[in-house]
């Protein structure tokens, strides 16, 4: 299994490399400079176990690349980083397939601890099934986390928000929420309260 940074910058990428290399130093890390080298690596490097991409790469139009990626690999996490602040891009990225939005503004133990996150398996005797996605026609059984954060989703809550009142760092909220996503199989904050009205838990 490899991990995958796709940046044309160079700092950046090799900078993104040693995150990673400390954070799963079991892996292989493979770093590009562009997208359509992709394919390619994986072939010579072996199975995708993540994807750290850049969202203004040359030649890609938006979050084109997210949804080509994802469309080939979509139980892989995908992280963009980005220079852009999170707001408009970072749902529009959400929307097109992405698991986590980071700014590359973020001090480095921040991107290390939110993409850390997305490989922390928790499981309590509560929430043994949380990160498992809802079969189709199955009851759905959600931890109280997560309940807990469509609560607060409904009302009107920004992930900085959310932190402060759960004391927990924005970035683990991002976190919280990519598991939430999945579980309920949806990609945004509003098919997520769409989600959550047609199955009771909250008021119509």
């Amino acid at each position: 299994m490899s991990l995958y940074v796709i940046d044309d910058h160079p700092l950046v990428r090799q900078a993104l490399g040693m995150l990673l290399r400390r954070i799963k130093p079991a892996s292989k890390v493979v770093e590009l400079e562009k997208l359509s080298e992709l394919q390619a690596a994986i072939i010579k490097n072996g199975a995708p176990q993540l994807f750290v991409l850049d969202l203004l790469l040359p030649g890609v139009k938006g979050a084109n690349a997210i949804s080509d990626i994802k469309g080939l690999y979509a139980e892989v996490p995908l992280v963009v980083i980005s220079a852009m602040p999170a707001g408009e891009a970072e749902e529009t990225c959400l929307e097109a397939g992405a698991d986590l939005y980071i700014e590359k503004s973020m001090a480095a133990n921040d991107i290390s601890s939110a993409i850390a996150g997305l490989f922390v398996e928790e499981k309590t005797s509560e929430e043994e099934d949380e990160d498992l996605p809802i079969a189709p026609g199955s009851d759905t059984k959600l931890s109280k986390r997560q309940k807990q954060l469509i609560l607060m989703l409904d009302r009107g809550l920004s992930n900085r928000d959310i932190a402060a009142e759960l004391s927990i760092s924005e970035h683990t909220v991002k976190v919280h929420l990519w598991r939430l996503f999945r579980r309920l199989g949806v990609k945004s904050r509003t098919q997520t309260l769409h989600f959550a009205r047609m199955h009771g838990f909250l008021m119509s």
